[in-house]
Parts: C-alpha cells; structure tokens; sequence
C-alpha cells in the first residue's frame, strides 16, 4: 500500500509537470479585427505616489494597450509575457506554484501583434481602462482585454508599482508590492479600520485611472510615432476591472465625468458610491454567490444592489453568470493554473464552470455592454440574453 501511494504521488507529479510544459493558446478573440499590443512607461512628475515606500516618490505606471490591428501585417505575435518579467514572475511563484500548479509562462501565446499600426478601418475607436483584481498583474486579463480589441475598443490597462505583484520597467528596474497595499488585507480588518484600509487604497487607483485618462488625452493630441495621434475617441470611454479593480471602476464612474460607462466584474464596492450611486450606464456581473449565506457575502451583494436599484432602468444591468468563480475572470485563474487541479474541484463542486467557458461567458457581457452604451444610439434598454450562453442569469 505504502509503494502504491508512493507511486501514485509520482504519477500525480509526472503529470503536472507534463502539464505544466505544455503549450497553451488564449482564446480566440471573437470580433473582427486583429489585435495589436503596445507598452509604455508614463510618469508623472507632478505627483506623489502616496502608496510608494520612500515618501516624495513620483507617481509611474506600465501601461498596456490592446487595440484593433491593421490586417495583413507581418508584426510579429507578442510573447503573452515578456521575458524579463516573465523571470521575475516565476521567481515569484517559486517551484511548487510556478513549476508545478501554473502554466510555463513562455508555453502561453496571446494572439496580439506587437507595435502593429491601428487599423485604419475606423478614424478612431473608443477606450476603455481596464483595472485588474487586487494585486495580479494587468496581463492576467489578457484574454478579456483582446477579445474587447477586437471589437473595436482601445483596451488600456497598468501595473502600478508597490502595489501590483511584479513590475518591470523598459529599464530593467524591479518593484514589488508591499504588503500595506495588499486589498485582500482590509478584508482582515472591521468596521472603520476597514473603510480606512479600503478608502486609502481606492483613493490612489481612481488618482491612477485619471492621470491614465491625461495622459491618453495628450497621446491623442500627438503621439510622437503617430500610431494613436487621432484615433482614441476620448469622448466615447469606459472603465471596468475586476475584484477591488471593479470597486475602483465604480467609484471612478462616480468621480469622473469622462467614465460614460462602467462595469464592476464581482468587486465588491468601497467608498462613497455606495450611499451616492452612480449616474451612467453600470453593469454588475457577479459570479454564482447562490450558495453563499454568510453576512459578509450578504453586505456585498446589498451594497450592490444599494447601487444598482438608483441606476436609471434603461442604463443599468446586474448579471449572475451560473456556476462561474470569483478567481476564474483571470487567465491566471482559469488558463494558466492545472487544469488537473481545477477539474479535481469541479468534480467536487467547489467550482461549477470551466475556465474557459466562464471567460468566453465573461467577454461576451463586457463588449455587449460597451457596444450599447459606448457605441450604441438610442439604446432603450440593454438585452443580454443570449441563447449561446444559458449560464447569463438577469438579477433584479
């Protein structure tokens, strides 16, 4: 008994070291054009990053951009992570997660070009921010933000330093998150301590989305390669994100008139949107929280509802996806960890989804929302329903 056990614990290793090794491709994306990818490094002069370690530290983000290619090029596909920071983050992950629970980064390829022109089927396209769950780095979205590409969006995401997980800059340089800024830790507090953990926080990803808006002002207005001079539609801009990035694209609606619609992918809200609501186009797209009953659970979905039930009826949409998880919105929840692991847990219940389904479900919403309020006129009201995705379920 004891060598079979030994055995069998080698075969569950031999297999997820296949697994990890082998070559995985993102969804295709489901629109019409092809995708490009750019990466810039933006600082800000003027401001101080008021989360960095070393006061009068100046704010300064990697910012990703995905935006609707020209066809036919000969650019080649990005590599899904650069290989610098590719290094970094698997040092992060260490031997067990990232050699054994998570995909070979250099084995997932992303379907974007790198630097490709913007397609000239358009003038210009709307934009939209897009802000990534707690401290995952914004390529963990990659998949969500290039299927929104190819539908005719420029989709604008960033990792922040000492905040997100890993970022490296153009430069080399390194920063890491410092455990002060981890949202999961307001969790582990209550009451006012909480609300001032979370407000903190919040307050420095909404000043972020901001000083992104400027700056893609001023890269409309000239661009020095003349890729984008003219072709992001600035009056036409949306903002989700995922988790506490969905809090933030909440309360960012709320502050900043720019947003003209947003949507929070199961982030529970903060801040003053609660009690204050939001006064455009918003979505709610939560995963299935029908088993839950604690009172924490409870006070989310209330404060949700808070929100959702002052939204003008023809602007507004709060959407169950059935059986989806709170971690599978990301690549690195539903691609990039063991499939082993993950189908281990579906035939245990614990999630009720597959990975992949739960991430087309979750690309299909966000375009249809955007395409109504973004792109659409005389919208009377939104209809997600789509007999290609029974999982949608309509919340009230």
């Amino acid at each position: 008994m004891a060598m079979l056990g030994v055995l069998g614990v080698a075969a569950l290793f031999w297999a997820l070291w296949l697994e990890h090794r082998t070559e995985i491709t993102l969804p295709a994306p489901t629109g019409p054009f092809a995708v490009g990818r750019a990466v810039y490094d933006w600082a800000d002069d003027e401001t101080v990053d008021k989360l960095a370690p070393v006061p009068g530290t100046k704010r300064e983000l990697l910012v990703w951009m995905w935006y609707p290619s020209a066809a036919g090029q000969s650019a080649a596909t990005d590599d899904y992570v650069p290989a610098r920071l590719r290094t970094e983050v698997e040092r992060d992950l260490g031997v067990l997660l990232g050699g054994l629970l998570t995909r070979d980064l250099s084995k997932v390829h992303a379907h974007s070009t790198r630097n490709s022109d913007v397609s000239p089927q358009q003038r210009s396209y709307p934009v939209v921010i897009m802000r990534a769950g707690a401290s995952l780095e914004v390529w963990n979205y990659s998949t969500l933000a290039e299927d929104l590409a190819s539908h005719g969006y420029v989709v604008v995401g960033f990792d922040a330093p000492y905040r997100t997980f890993t970022v490296v800059f153009p430069d080399g340089r390194v920063m890491r998150r410092i455990p002060e800024n981890n949202p999961e830790r307001c969790l582990e507090k209550t009451g006012q301590e909480r609300d001032r953990c979370a407000a903190r926080l919040l307050s420095a990803w909404t000043a972020d989305i901001a000083f992104v808006l400027d700056r893609l002002e001023r890269l409309n207005s000239s661009d020095a390669s003349g890729k984008f001079t003219g072709r992001l539609d600035m009056t036409r801009v949306g903002v989700f994100g995922h988790s506490f990035g969905g809090a933030t694209a909440a309360q960012f609606c709320h502050d900043d008139s720019r947003c003209k619609a947003g949507i929070d992918v199961d982030g529970a809200p903060h801040g003053s949107v609660i009690q204050a609501g939001v006064d455009r186009p918003f979505m709610f797209l939560v995963s299935d929280h029908g088993r839950e009953s604690d009172p924490e659970s409870g006070q989310i979905l209330a404060n949700i509802q808070s929100i959702y039930d002052r939204l003008p009826p023809d602007r507004r949409a709060f959407i169950q996806i059935r059986g989806a998880n709170h971690f599978l919105f990301s690549d690195d929840g539903a691609l990039l960890k063991s499939h082993i692991v993950l189908g281990t847990l579906r035939r245990l219940g614990i999630v009720g989804i597959d990975g992949r389904r739960q991430l087309a479900v979750t690309a299909y919403c966000v375009h249809s929302f955007f395409d109504a309020y973004l792109k659409g006129t005389g919208v009377s009201r939104f209809n997600i329903s789509n007999p290609l995705y029974p999982e949608i379920q309509v919340l009230e």
